[in-house]
């Protein structure tokens, strides 16, 4: 029994849900997203909520349950409040700038600046040189890019430098002995 599923999405004001067979549309303040859903669920919208239901007793009917009322949430956040993920620079001359409003410049310790190409959908500023944000209204977009920008430079254990996630955490080594 999924207890994730059972549990319906609330719809805040503002935020409207049609469903037409398996696809569920979501419109709100920040745009509007899609989802559409497998033949083992259900998705019904009534009164300020949208319920997911399983249709059978299978196993992937289960399984199916608890992830699309999580995409369905996911839906429903990303229309209101969106997503964001912040980035942090950390070195010696590692910067990063926005060059116009689609490309990232990065410089960190190549012997030329990487030039990043932000795509549709996404939103990424760069407040100071060390900060980037990455935001956006659909979760695996903005992750994605983050991990994309993070894997230019992933931090290394021994210094900390290259771009880490703010919340990170970069277990560090001790150097060589003598």
């Amino acid at each position: 029994m999924s207890r994730i599923g059972k549990k319906p999405v609330e719809l805040p004001s503002g935020v409207e849900a049609k469903v037409s067979g398996q696809t569920i549309e979501v419109k709100g303040p920040k745009g509007t997203r899609t989802f559409k859903a497998t033949d083992d669920v259900t998705l019904a919208v009534e009164d300020g909520s949208i319920t997911v239901t399983p249709r059978g007793k299978s196993k992937r009917a289960r399984q199916q349950w608890g992830m699309s009322r999580s995409m369905v949430e996911n839906l429903v956040t990303g229309v209101t409040t969106g997503f964001k993920k912040e980035l942090e620079i950390n070195g010696v001359g590692y910067r990063a700038t926005m060059q116009g409003t689609n490309v990232l410049k990065l410089a960190l310790g190549y012997s030329h600046d990487v030039n990043f190409e932000v795509p549709e959908g996404v939103t990424v500023t760069a407040p100071k040189q060390t900060e980037i944000i990455v935001e956006g209204i659909d979760q695996q977009l903005v992750g994605q890019v983050a991990a994309n920008i993070r894997e230019w430079r992933a931090p290394e254990p021994y210094k900390g430098k290259g771009i880490k996630y703010k919340d990170e955490y970069i277990f560090r080594k001790e150097g060589k002995k003598k």
